[in-house]
């Protein structure tokens, strides 16, 4: 059992119950909807704290993502386990190029313009179709596009800074 919640990456969240024997239906936050499935150990975040299970099963249903987690053998535990988040360890996670960050690793980073002007924290990102765009809350709520090279020119974790080619008053 991992020792420090930040090394439990969310994968997604339990949003109902399917069927009688102890299946739950799962919204994914993985890029791809059926990504989370790729993951055999699961957490489960209960008060506070992430439990180990291991997923059994687990398939596309409909629009949906329903799973079989051990453990969980009736339609009464599976309610139970109701807007329960799901994760990971981190080491569990692909490789990423230099380029290329984890939303997760991203929330609550300053972003500054290239003039060193204070914009805000990253409140959260999401996708357009076209590309990604960050959230930041600072004096106002900015919608800016994730655009590496372009508008993102410096990303760098351990001092927690985006640098931003921004017109702050846009």
């Amino acid at each position: 059992m991992p020792s420090d919640s930040d090394s439990i990456i969310t994968l997604g969240k339990v949003n109902g119950v399917f069927g009688v024997k102890g299946w739950i239906k799962v919204y994914s936050y993985t890029a791809q909807q059926d990504d989370i499935l790729s993951y055999k150990d699961w957490y489960l975040q209960q008060a506070g704290q992430w439990r180990k299970v291991k997923l059994l099963n687990g398939q596309r249903q409909g629009k949906g993502i329903v799973a079989n987690i051990e453990g969980i053998v009736d339609r009464d535990q599976a309610l139970a386990l109701q807007d329960t988040l799901i994760g990971t360890v981190r080491d569990a996670l692909p490789k990423l190029s230099a380029d290329e960050f984890y939303w997760s690793d991203l929330m609550g980073l300053n972003v500054v313009t290239v003039d060193r002007q204070q914009l805000g924290e990253i409140s959260h990102l999401f996708e357009t179709g076209a590309n990604d765009v960050m959230v930041v809350k600072g004096d106002r709520e900015r919608w800016i596009p994730w655009l590496m090279n372009d508008v993102i020119k410096q990303v760098d974790l351990n001092e927690g800074i985006v640098q931003v080619d921004w017109d702050p008053d846009f």
